[in-house]
C-alpha cells in the first residue's frame, strides 16, 4: 500500500489524490498553511487522513513560529489551530486532532518552546501510528461480519488513502480477503469526485481483490437482483444516537439496503464518534463549489448559466445502520446507550 501521508525531514508529504489513479505524485507542504490548503483542495481526504494531516500541519506550522516565550508561542499556535479546524467542517477527526495538539501545548507551559515543537512532531507521528493500528483492529472485528464468498458494496473511498493506512471500510474488506473468504467488491463510482472509481478500485486492484465499479444509481437494481450481500462504508462523523455523516449518496444506499434486507455496516474509529451531538441533525454538512458538479476534470459538461447544488455529505439515520465497526469492537443498537458505553471505555486509562 502506498503511504497516504508522511514526514520527510522537516516537510509533510502526502499523495495528491486528485492525480490518482493516473499518476502517483507527492504533494509537498513546508508550512502549516499549505496543509490547510491541501485539505481544502482535496489533495488529501477521508476523515482519519484529514485528522492526521491536521496533526502534522500543526507541528509543521509550530516550527515556523519565532516566539520564544510560552505565552507568545501559545497565542500564535492557537490561531493556527483555529484556521486548521475550519479547513473542512463535517469530518470530526479534524477537530479531534486539533484539540489533541492544543491540549499538548496547554500541558507544557513549563517547557521551552523548542521542547514543545519537538513534542508536537512526536505527537503527530503517534496519531499516524495509532490510526494504522486502529484500522487493523477494526478490520479483524469487522471481517467476522463478512460471509465467505460475499459480494460487498462500498461507497466512496474508506481505504488506506482515506486513513494513515489499511483503511476503515476497506480495512474490513482487506481483513476478510486475508482470511481467504473469497470475497468480491462492488464500488459505487461516487460522484462528483469519483473516489470509488478512481481510488477504491485502484487500492483493491493493487491488493488483488476482485472489484467492479457501478454508477451510483445502479445499486438498487443490483440489490433487488440479489447480487449484493452486504454494504460497508466509512464515516466522517457519528452522532451520539448513531446517525452517520458520510459522503453524499450514502443515505440512499442505506435506505435501499434496508428495503432489500441487506446489512448496512459502518466502519469508523472511535475518534469519529461525536458524543456531544445528540443526533445527525446537528452535524454541519459542507457545501462545496458548484463547479464540481457540472465539470468532470477540466471539461465542462453543463450548459452555461446552469446552477448546481453540491452538498459533500449526507446524514444516514441510525435506523438504517445494522452495526458500527470500531477498533473497540462491534457496536449494535440501541446506539445511544452502546455508543456512550464504548466511547467512555475508549477514554478510560489503560
Amino acid at each position: 500500500m502506498i503511504p497516504t501521508i508522511k514526514w520527510h525531514d522537516s516537510e509533510v508529504w502526502m499523495i495528491d489524490q486528485r492525480k490518482l489513479p493516473n499518476k502517483v505524485q507527492w504533494y509537498v507542504c513546508k508550512r502549516g498553511g499549505e496543509v490547510i490548503a491541501a485539505i481544502r483542495k482535496m489533495v488529501i481526504r477521508g476523515a482519519p487522513a484529514i485528522g492526521i494531516a491536521a496533526g502534522m500541519g500543526l507541528a509543521l506550522g509550530a516550527n515556523r513560529i519565532r516566539a520564544r516565550s510560552y505565552e507568545a508561542f501559545r497565542r500564535q499556535f492557537l490561531i493556527l489551530g483555529e484556521k486548521m479546524a475550519a479547513a473542512r467542517p463535517t469530518a470530526v477527526n479534524l477537530q479531534w486532532a486539533v484539540e489533541r495538539m492544543k491540549n499538548l501545548v496547554e500541558s507544557m507551559a513549563e517547557c521551552s518552546v523548542d521542547e514543545i515543537k519537538e513534542a508536537l512532531r512526536t505527537e503527530s507521528e503517534k496519531i499516524l501510528e495509532e490510526d494504522i493500528e486502529c484500522n487493523k483492529k477494526m478490520g479483524q472485528y469487522g471481517q467476522k461480519l463478512v460471509p465467505k464468498g460475499a459480494t460487498v458494496l462500498t461507497h466512496c473511498n474508506a481505504g488506506a488513502l482515506a486513513t494513515g493506512g489499511y483503511g476503515t471500510a476497506l480495512g474490513v474488506i482487506r481483513a476478510a480477503h486475508e482470511k481467504g473468504k473469497d470475497i468480491k467488491v462492488i464500488a459505487d463510482e461516487t460522484r462528483p469526485w469519483l473516489q470509488g472509481l478512481r481510488l477504491t478500485s485502484f487500492e483493491l486492484m493493487q491488493d488483488g481483490i476482485p472489484v467492479s465499479v457501478i454508477a451510483d444509481n445502479a445499486a438498487g437494481f443490483l440489490m433487488r437482483k440479489g447480487r449484493i450481500d452486504l454494504v460497508i462504508t466509512g464515516a466522517d462523523r457519528i452522532a451520539a444516537n448513531g446517525d452517520v455523516a458520510n459522503k453524499i449518496g450514502t443515505y440512499q444506499v442505506a435506505v435501499l439496503a434496508k428495503a432489500n434486507g441487506i446489512p448496512f455496516y459502518v466502519a469508523a474509529p472511535m475518534s469519529t464518534v461525536d458524543i456531544r451531538l445528540k443526533s445527525g441533525d446537528m452535524i454541519p454538512v459542507e457545501e462545496r463549489a458548484p463547479e464540481e458538479i457540472y465539470r468532470v476534470g477540466k471539461q465542462r459538461l453543463a450548459p452555461p448559466g446552469l446552477r448546481a447544488l453540491n452538498p459533500a455529505f449526507d446524514i444516514t439515520p441510525s435506523k438504517y445502520v445494522t452495526a458500527i465497526i470500531t477498533e473497540k469492537g462491534i457496536i449494535r443498537p440501541p446506539f445511544r446507550k452502546n455508543l456512550k458505553k464504548f466511547w467512555e471505555n475508549s477514554r478510560a486509562p489503560a
